[in-house]
């Protein structure tokens, strides 16, 4: 049975803990899409007492009898519940994936998020990964609660079985990401591309980016050689002749660009929106959804402080990236900031990454985006 859910942040208060029964306020609903009866919600643990085993080859395989129920979608109501047991243990700590350049990265560096959190016992622990693909199999894991990607990843994970939601993203940034060839490369157009060796980085946001270009210019992907490699080994690939054409993302991009000269083929303007995503694991969302509405204020804090400040970030991530500061303060300030609430469009845009995939056989099995995103609040 599909049953609806509505969780909000509400604000504690000695009377509620003395009578240990409250009136919980929801400044605003938050939609979950929730499978189980609501006696087994309401009993549900705050966090899973055990972590889930990895599993091999994630973004090949499907789980069989999982399947996504519908979701629903709900307004702000106020209930009278009674405290449990489970509901009166504190959050003691978090767990939060998140790579060298990025949101998360930001709102580390920002520091109010973590003080924040520290104020009410809950300590954080940040955890780096080379890219999205490999966050989300840390989440499949349980080794994290929420982390970010960009748009394929989630794809992926989603059709592999991978209990998460979307929960915000950030604004799209289409010419953060590009083709790029050497400078002396003969290839001038897509459609040189044809029987070139092509690097990308599997299951990231350029993999959709590759598959419409491609499209776009009358190619299929068999009428290329992909070639996967991390963002650090297709570096070096192209400088070195190994690989025609990369596939990149800021500031990888820029940073290319910068030391080698490569040139920009084609960036994804009117071929890919290139959103990062705010994912985190259903069970946790449902538990927490205070945690997500803080890290929606975290992000846009930090958007603030980009635009204001933008010399202090630049000297907060260069070291970091191992770029210099003139590469990530260009890309910074290209780079739209802030925290969007996942929109009827950003679904729609989802979706159609999911049916090219799986149109490909990419993925092996329908996914229905909608069944995992959590709707906050603007």
């Amino acid at each position: 049975m599909t049953t609806r859910l509505c969780a909000s942040r509400f604000f504690g208060c000695n009377a509620y803990l003395a009578s240990r029964v409250t009136a919980i306020a929801l400044m605003s609903a938050i939609s979950f899409d929730v499978s189980g009866s609501s006696e087994q919600l309401a009993n549900s643990p705050r966090r899973p007492k055990a972590h889930r085993v990895a599993r091999p080859g994630l973004w090949v395989r499907w789980i069989a009898g999982i399947r996504p129920r519908p979701i629903f979608f709900c307004t702000a109501f106020f209930a009278l519940v009674p405290l449990t047991r489970a509901d009166d243990q504190k959050l003691s700590s978090i767990r939060i994936g998140y790579q060298k350049y990025g949101t998360l990265n930001v709102i580390k560096a920002e520091g109010s998020f973590e003080k924040s959190l520290a104020a009410r016992g809950t300590s954080v622990t940040w955890l780096l990964f080379p890219a999205g693909p490999q966050l989300l199999e840390a989440l499949n894991a349980g080794s994290i609660d929420f982390g970010n990607a960009g748009e394929a990843p989630p794809v992926f994970a989603q059709a592999a079985g991978v209990n998460l939601v979307y929960f915000g993203n950030q604004p799209p940034f289409p010419k953060g990401e590009a083709v790029l060839v050497r400078k002396d490369s003969p290839i001038q157009k897509v459609s040189d591309l044809k029987g070139k060796r092509i690097a990308f980085n599997r299951g990231s946001n350029v993999h959709f980016f590759l598959v419409k270009l491609l499209e776009k210019n009358g190619l299929k992907l068999d009428e290329i050689t992909p070639v996967y490699l991390t963002p650090a080994d297709a570096w070096a690939a192209l400088e070195g002749g190994s690989i025609d054409a990369w596939l990149i993302w800021d500031p990888y991009m820029t940073a290319a660009i910068d030391r080698s000269g490569a040139r920009i083929l084609q960036d994804a303007e009117g071929i890919a929106a290139n959103r990062e995503f705010f994912l985190a694991d259903r069970r946790f969302a449902q538990a927490h959804p205070e945690i997500l509405l803080a890290v929606r204020d975290a992000a846009n804090r930090s958007a603030t402080w980009v635009t204001t400040k933008p010399e202090e970030v630049v000297h907060y991530l260069a070291p970091q990236l191992g770029m210099s500061e003139q590469v990530v303060s260009e890309v910074i300030r290209a780079q739209p900031w802030g925290f969007q609430s996942i929109s009827d469009q950003v679904v729609s845009d989802q979706q159609t990454i999911a049916d090219t995939f799986f149109g490909l056989k990419l993925i092996p099995k329908t996914t229905h985006v909608a069944d995992a995103v959590v709707r906050l609040p603007d």
